[in-house]
């Protein structure tokens, strides 16, 4: 589902909007310009509230499309199989840095809040979570805290905990590298 939302949003607050709007149908009258270029089956709800439904086969790549046309229209966008939220800001300071996940999540220029809820989203069935600027390093992380960093040469640390992998990954996306001097790498 997407809307708009004046600042950015956890996802406590986008899971309670995106029932609540449910719960009031869709609307009769007209839709929002941004339901003309969104992909997949288009309904439009109150109070400029689009939800967007696909099937899980074409899901990731749909989503992704969604997610760039809400950003270019400053919408928030809520995708309730994941439980994420993807706001328009703050963003990292790489332009066109990509968020990856195993599961086939794939999000350009992701805001930090998704970035940290993601991280969250690791288990057998999303077994890692990266954070790429293509041609230049990347940061990934796979469950047991195991964090690999490349500019180079690819290096390798245990984190103790996903609050230590979380501030890793926020600081790799503002462009800090306390991270790098604060873990054993090898």
């Amino acid at each position: 589902m997407v809307w708009d939302e004046p600042v950015p949003i956890g996802r406590d607050q986008a899971r309670a909007t995106y029932l609540a709007v449910k719960r009031t149908g869709p609307d009769a009258g007209p839709a929002p310009d941004v339901a003309k270029e969104l992909p997949g089956e288009v309904t439009p709800y109150p109070d400029g509230h689009v939800l967007v439904t696909m099937d899980l086969d074409t899901m990731d790549e749909l989503s992704a499309q969604v997610f760039t046309i809400a950003r270019a229209h400053g919408l928030v966008c809520y995708d309730p199989q994941r439980d994420l939220v993807h706001n328009v800001a703050p963003l990292g300071v790489y332009e066109g840095m990509q968020l990856h996940t195993g599961d086939g999540l794939v999000v350009n220029d992701p805001d930090l809040g998704l970035v940290h809820d993601v991280l969250g989203t690791m288990s057998p069935q999303n077994p890692f979570v990266a954070l790429v600027n293509f041609g230049r390093h990347f940061l990934q992380v796979s469950p047991g805290f195991e964090l690999e960093y490349k500019e180079g040469t690819l290096i390798r640390t245990m984190v103790a905990e996903l609050e230590g992998v979380r501030q890793a990954f926020n600081e790799y996306a503002t462009g800090e590298r306390a991270f790098l001097s604060r873990y054993d790498w090898s």
